[in-house]
């Protein structure tokens, strides 16, 4: 499709953006009105904006019977950077006469326009607080909810983490604004209610000549910030990357409040201080921790896991943990596998940031693809494109330079062309490196064709985009095939709705857990896609979109937040089932949830019970609960002996008949995983009645393929609030298969639906 034909669609509300203020200061005259005339790109980069200015004042004296005085009176506002166009009071005829003149792609009124959430808690529908209150559910409690962040810091002075209208720090608070490194005691506010910094497990292992940027909790990178701000920043009105994604955005619990505690320095973070961390957390008073970090898989076993012990601790004392999955992709590499946690995946919105890739010449130019980017940079005219591979230097091989390794690339061959380049890391600081090294030895553009297919959208140095295998083929296609190859690559853009979602992520860590395949991890996914929140200035900017589980992880965070707030007396048990017993595993089409990079239909490894569904969240119906004493007693189906056992409890719990599950499988989890079965077999489950007191549930099953199960009694009859009820699910093989096989058990009545997912393995 042509792209000149897409222009009007895409940026009609970006002008009305740019507008909405200066509209307000216009007067209008009854027979004009503000019409925005869109010229498309700019032609190119020595265009200066006085000369674009007095050639926009010519096109309106054109329609001003030739009198500038009254193109300048008429004239409203100039677009002269980044595209072509202006806004001005135009008649209905005139506008139509500038709509037909050489070089004008489209005009039209200045319609008024909503600001546009920024943008994944309306895409999964978290409800604004009046219509909760309008159902029942008063979340204002989140105010005395407090949200531990265990990362990078914080940078304070965020407008995210504003205290205006903040009411009073609550009272059972213990924690304290540690001074340090541009930070003081009074750098806390109503929002920021707590802050301190760990650094000594830091500094024991690090060389003692390392410079640590902000010895405090500030935060030099990032991360800390823009964890924090998805789950519980304050409303911003114009929050935007570079004018890419603008719009109104705030966090799931805009009123919470948030303490910080920084162990993440920048080479990582050490046990030693996460593990002082979870202690502090807990001893201040915290509801709720929130981790997007974890070691790299496999993860050691719950005893040489930090978080897995610090976690431990903290559910024993009600405080629930969430925390990112990890970012390995690959099946059996999820991290943060304890039960007593809540483990998120990463997926996507539906909304993507792009660069058109054109190919062809002058004469024939074809809308190849969009591949993502968050590049601003755009090339003026077409120019040559080659692969990489056809520019090695010195003693790199073709195939090397093809990675557009660092000295690889011939600046004689590269200078003035687009480079097609390969990569198959996931970090995202190689591919920028990359646009680096095509930038240094001269190259104008780059195609990066993503072997690991992620769908992740970078900050290029140059015209740059990010394709697939699949388009990657294509491109290399055309370069074999074409006598002249050419290419042009737009500047990046947001665009809403052009794929399924939710996706899971390809880079998003899966199943089954190499530790206790008998607990199905992740738990649940989130959005953790090119997610917009608040930063660091110290890097730059005071707003970034980044990618990863760790952006996922604040959003179950955020919710996790207001259910506590409208279920106070929930353990993290009951809460984690809330959240994931109401999830859902279709798309926005009603389709079943896919799976980055093939869009294949994804499965309980990649998404756990599903996509978070904050809708449904705060009246669950039933909740599957579990006590620290269930812990144990999973603990000791896994064979760990007292001594061990002690590590992680700290008291004199012990292993015996009266404790021990008979299976690891039997924890009375939200999800049910069997995963050795023989020929039958059985789990328990009990269920409490957190809904309307008199209800009445039926089964409904979908097996396994191969596994035929059946659930004892199918009927469950509430007759009473808190009500709890045990249930026996029978799994038993029909038909040989390999692998793991999936299936789900929902309990519904005439209102809710609660649904676990089945994954079982055939031994």
């Amino acid at each position: 499709m042509s792209s000149s034909f897409r222009y009007p669609v895409m940026n009609s509300t970006l002008f009305s953006l740019f507008l909405f203020v200066l509209i307000a200061n216009v007067s209008f005259c009854f027979s004009t009105k503000v019409y925005l005339v869109y010229m498309g790109s700019k032609s190119g980069e020595h265009e200066h904006p006085d000369d674009i200015l007095k050639e926009n004042h010519q096109i309106l004296a054109s329609v001003h019977n030739g009198s500038i005085e009254q193109a300048q009176a008429s004239h409203v506002y100039s677009y002269r950077h980044g595209f072509r166009g202006f806004a001005a009071k135009l008649s209905d005829e005139q506008a139509s006469q500038i709509s037909k003149m050489a070089g004008v792609v489209s005009v039209f009124p200045n319609s008024k326009r909503k600001l546009h959430t920024t943008h994944s808690w309306d895409f999964m529908g978290l409800l604004d607080d009046q219509t909760m209150e309008t159902l029942g559910y008063s979340i204002k409690n989140q105010e005395n909810i407090i949200i531990g962040f265990i990362d990078t810091g914080i940078w304070p002075e965020s407008p995210s983490f504003s205290d205006t209208d903040m009411p009073a720090v609550p009272p059972g608070w213990k924690g304290q604004c540690q001074s340090g490194e541009a930070f003081n005691a009074s750098t806390c506010n109503r929002k920021v209610i707590g802050a301190r910094y760990y650094i000594s497990g830091y500094e024991a292992e690090e060389e003692s000549n390392e410079k640590v940027s902000f010895k405090s909790a500030r935060d030099s990178t990032g991360h800390g910030s823009h964890t924090a701000s998805i789950a519980t920043g304050r409303y911003v009105e114009n929050m935007n990357y570079k004018g890419l994604a603008s719009g109104g955005a705030r966090g799931g619990a805009p009123m919470a409040r948030i303490a910080v505690y920084k162990t993440c320095w920048d080479s990582g973070c050490y046990d030693v201080d996460l593990l002082a961390a979870f202690d502090d957390a807990i001893r201040d008073g915290v509801h709720i921790l929130s981790l997007s970090l974890g070691a790299q898989s496999p993860q050691g076993d719950y005893f040489n896991d930090a978080i897995s012990i610090g976690s431990f601790h903290a559910a024993n004392r009600g405080v629930l943990v969430v925390s990112s999955a990890g970012n390995e992709g690959m099946p059996g590499s999820a991290t943060n596998l304890a039960p007593w946690m809540l483990t998120v995946a990463a997926s996507s919105t539906d909304r993507d940031f792009t660069s058109d890739i054109m190919l062809g010449n002058g004469a024939k130019v074809t809308l190849l693809d969009q591949g993502e980017s968050l590049s601003l940079f755009e090339m003026n005219a077409s120019s040559r494109i080659i692969s990489a591979s056809q520019a090695f230097a010195g003693y790199f091989t073709p195939y090397q330079s093809s990675y557009c390794l660092e000295s690889s690339l011939n600046k004689t061959k590269t200078k003035g062309k687009v480079l097609v380049c390969r990569h198959v890391e996931s970090s995202t600081d190689s591919k920028v490196k990359k646009s680096k090294i095509v930038k240094e030895a001269g190259g104008v553009g780059m195609i990066l064709i993503d072997e690991t297919n992620q769908d992740v959208a970078i900050p290029f140095v140059i015209p740059s985009a990010i394709v697939g295998k699949k388009t990657g083929e294509k491109i290399l296609s055309y370069l074999k095939t074409t006598r002249k190859p050419m290419s042009k690559i737009l500047r990046a853009k947001t665009v809403i709705g052009a794929q399924p979602a939710p996706r899971v992520a390809a880079f998003s860590s899966r199943g089954p857990s190499a530790l206790s395949p008998e607990i199905l991890k992740p738990d649940i996914t989130a959005p953790g896609i090119n997610i917009l929140a608040a930063w660091s200035p110290a890097t730059g900017n005071m707003f970034n979109i980044l990618s990863g589980t760790s952006m996922a992880c604040p959003h179950v965070t955020g919710i996790a937040t207001l259910v506590k707030a409208v279920h106070p007396s929930w353990s993290p048990s009951a809460i984690k089932s809330a959240i994931m017993t109401t999830a859902t595993i279709l798309d926005k089409h009603h389709k079943p949830i896919s799976v980055d990079p093939e869009q294949t239909r994804a499965n309980a490894f990649d998404y756990g019970s599903g996509f978070l569904n904050p809708a449904r969240v705060l009246d669950p119906g039933l909740i599957y609960d579990s006590e620290p004493t269930d812990f144990i007693a999973f603990l000791c189906s896994l064979g760990y002996d007292q001594r061990s056992l002690h590590l992680v409890t700290r008291d004199n719990s012990t292993c015996n008949s009266m404790n021990t599950l008979t299976t690891a499988s039997n924890l009375n989890y939200p999800s049910i995983s069997v995963p050795n079965l023989k020929d039958s077999f059985s789990v328990t489950r009990v269920v409490t009645n957190v809904g309307k007191a008199t209800s009445i549930y039926k089964s409904i099953v979908s097996s396994p393929p191969g596994v035929n199960v059946t659930v004892t009694p199918n009927r469950l009859v509430f007759r009473r609030m808190g009500q709890k009820i045990k249930f026996i699910v029978n799994f038993k093989v029909t038909s040989p298969s390999k692998g793991y096989k999936f299936g789900f058990l929902s309990w519904k009545n005439k209102r809710l639906q609660v649904t676990s997912p089945l994954v079982v393995k055939v031994g």
